[in-house]
């Protein structure tokens, strides 16, 4: 009988990895299928693991089998010393599918950043700050304007699918990058910051199907970013606020996106068609006034209590309607999604055109933009077609949903 080849890894590195990913022994050694003390073994270096298993465990963890015999861990910052405090996520402790999201966000923004520079193309700033001192009808405006999206232009959008990719465009040549990340919980997060300047980063999960939604959720996270730009906001490591003064920014974050995406004076022009009392919103009036400004009607409720519409009992009764619609409608499964659109969506079309330009003038090679995108070549023909402006690949309206 063979016997299996022990790989000469360095003990404290398997520690190292399996802690960056989040994971207890347990569960690694489940997913294993090894005993709880041999994998205690392993890290302790009294006893090795063969090549199959080390490889195994590096694939696990997302690392490159390599790094486990390096001389010293890596000195790699705190996850949590670059992205914005998120409800419910205690910094340090967060779970493996979003740690594995953050670093894949923050991975793709030092990419771009580093292609950027051996490419000589520069890259817009971010130039939008906020204070929480300002009114969020004033804030909303003041984002808008960065962004450039008339209402003339909003609401000729033919869908919510065109909707979210017009935001997500002009949030992109505000100087901002904008990604989309797979596998985790909506309820652990819909989206995230990187408060990393220049060029921060948005992350929006790709398992919020709905295309409303995702606009709500980067503009969300714009204003955070804004706030950070204007020193209100902290990483999350570095977040002091207790949770009541941390719930006082982000209703401030909803209610500027909100203003955002309806502006007062078009949203004015079409409460006085409409005529609807205060606290007289209904579902189906929500609705149809969401559907005028391809906005979720949640998004809309948010509006209109800002703007006085609805009283903060008259939003929790919409709010209690809505949650009993949603309840009488069928789980609506995730669309399928190529491979060009999962690059699309996850990696967003500037890392992908600076990936492509690099490669082109050979400054990196065509196994590396590969891996920078996570792509196979054989599907690079079919990137540079979605990549051409007008209809075709990647035009479809499910075409940014990853189907996870």
């Amino acid at each position: 009988m063979s016997r299996s080849i022990p790989a000469l890894v360095n003990p404290p590195l398997l520690v190292w990895a399996r802690e960056e990913a989040g994971y207890a022994v347990e569960a690694v050694a489940d997913w294993l299928k090894v005993p709880a003390d041999l994998l205690r073994a392993w890290e302790s270096g009294t006893e090795k693991p063969s090549v199959a298993k080390a490889q195994s465990l590096a694939k696990f963890y997302h690392r490159p089998f390599g790094v486990f015999y390096l001389p010293q861990k890596p000195n790699t910052p705190s996850l949590a010393a670059e992205y914005r405090r998120l409800p419910g996520v205690k910094p340090g402790v967060e779970s493996p599918e979003l740690r594995l999201a953050l670093r894949l966000l923050s991975w793709r923004r030092d990419a771009a950043l580093e292609l950027s520079e051996t490419l000589g193309v520069r890259l817009d700033d971010f130039a939008a700050s906020l204070k929480l001192t300002d009114s969020p009808a004033a804030a909303g405006a003041k984002l808008r304007a960065l962004l450039g999206v008339t209402p003339q232009e909003q609401l000729g959008w033919r869908n919510e699918w065109q909707a979210w990719r017009t935001w997500r465009t002009a949030v992109e040549q505000a100087g901002v990058l904008v990604f989309q990340f797979p596998k985790v919980p909506l309820d652990q997060a819909r989206g995230v910051s990187l408060l990393r300047f220049p060029l921060p980063a948005i992350g929006i999960n790709s398992k919020e199907s709905a295309p409303g939604a995702r606009a709500f959720t980067l503009l969300h996270e714009l204003v955070h970013l804004a706030l950070a730009a204007g020193r209100e906001e902290q990483t999350a490591l570095n977040e002091r606020r207790d949770e009541a003064a941390w719930a006082e920014v982000e209703r401030f974050a909803e209610e500027t996106a909100s203003a955002v995406l309806v502006p007062s004076d078009l949203l004015r022009t079409n409460l006085v068609a409409l005529g609807v009392p205060r606290d007289g919103w209904d579902v189906p009036l929500v609705r149809r006034l969401a559907a005028t400004f391809r906005i979720t009607p949640l998004s809309m409720a948010t509006r209109l209590r800002a703007e006085g519409e609805l009283s903060w009992t008259g939003y929790g009764r919409w709010k209690e309607s809505w949650q009993a619609y949603l309840g009488t409608l069928a789980l609506r499964r995730g669309g399928f999604a190529s491979p060009v659109d999962k690059t699309l969506g996850r990696a967003g079309r500037p890392l992908v055109k600076l990936v492509l330009e690099a490669m082109d003038t050979n400054q990196i090679t065509a196994v590396d933009a590969a891996r920078y995108l996570d792509l196979g070549l054989h599907h690079f023909d079919l990137l540079r077609e979605a990549l051409r402006p007008g209809p075709g690949v990647g035009a479809d309206p499910a075409g940014d949903d990853d189907g996870d």
